[in-house]
């Protein structure tokens, strides 16, 4: 489908990438009454969530990301009906074990009070850390996953800030004496992606371990395409539209319509619209 020659006057907004963070921006248009046209690169959607035989036949594998805390205690998703297009959230019992040099595992259980029994001296540091953040759970995780705004609970954001904006080596030393809490906080940290030493690795490492405590770290039954799939057919049950093996190199490719929004890397928006922004701009994507 040549997606350049639709109606011009067709389209409120055209997302380009199909990934989950694409697929779910054109459900919130689409429910605000907006046509919407989602174009993907690729012939599935997912971009990161998506699943298939890379091996013996009948075994299906992630991609990319393949259990989905984020996804779960996400308050967006939280109202989108995904059951009803096939989602099914599969929680195990212990959402994380994190192997150690001795043979053992420390392991995130579902409650506070279960983890800190397994962190032998830390289990009252940890109960200290992670109870209060777990009961303001909500409030912390609807503001930082939630569009940026004017706190509503300033305090809860505060208390988590206080401890969040640190490195994960400096608060797991100052919180924790044995290795087993050390190295939980740090494998929850690493997610991060950042060196430990820096800040601010250690409120990764508490959002994880909060998810944990709460919405669980669950996997989509059948795989993570089954995420985007079920979010492809609620866009589709809202009137938008979805384009596959469609690449996009330049703005001037798509349809007319009123904004356009990129579910894509640094670099790919830079070869897409790089032209449209300010040099200071483009040197920092």
């Amino acid at each position: 489908m040549d997606v350049a020659r639709r109606d011009p006057a067709k389209y409120d907004a055209v997302v380009v990438g199909a990934g989950p963070n694409g697929l779910a921006a054109a459900i919130v248009l689409a429910r605000a009454g907006c046509a919407v046209l989602v174009v993907e690169a690729g012939e599935s959607v997912g971009g990161g969530t998506r699943s298939a035989a890379l091996t013996l036949p009948g075994f299906v594998h992630d991609v990319c990301s393949a259990i989905h805390p984020l996804g779960a205690g996400s308050p967006l998703f939280q109202t989108f009906p995904l059951d009803r297009f096939g989602l099914e959230w599969i929680q195990p019992p212990v959402p994380l074990a994190h192997p150690l040099d001795d043979g053992t595992a420390v392991l995130l259980e579902r409650t506070v009070e279960a983890t800190a029994a397994g962190l032998g001296p830390d289990a009252s540091a940890y109960r200290r850390l992670m109870a209060p953040l777990v009961a303001d759970a909500d409030r912390i995780l609807r503001f930082i996953l939630g569009p940026f705004r004017i706190p509503r609970h300033p305090l809860a954001l505060a208390r988590f800030g206080l401890t969040a904006l640190r490195s994960a080596v400096g608060l797991a030393s100052e919180q924790f004496e044995g290795e087993r809490a050390r190295a939980l906080l740090a494998g929850l940290a690493a997610h991060s992606m950042l060196p430990l030493e820096r800040s601010p690795s250690a409120a990764v490492g508490l959002v994880l371990a909060m998810l944990g405590h709460t919405a669980g770290w669950p996997l989509p039954r059948g795989g993570s395409q089954h995420i985007a799939d079920a979010l492809a057919a609620y866009v589709r049950s809202l009137g938008g539209e979805i384009v596959t093996g469609r690449p996009v190199r330049a703005l001037d490719e798509l349809p007319p319509c009123r904004a356009v929004l990129l579910d894509l890397t640094p670099r790919q928006v830079l070869a897409i619209a790089g032209q449209r922004f300010p040099a200071g701009y483009r040197r920092w994507l």
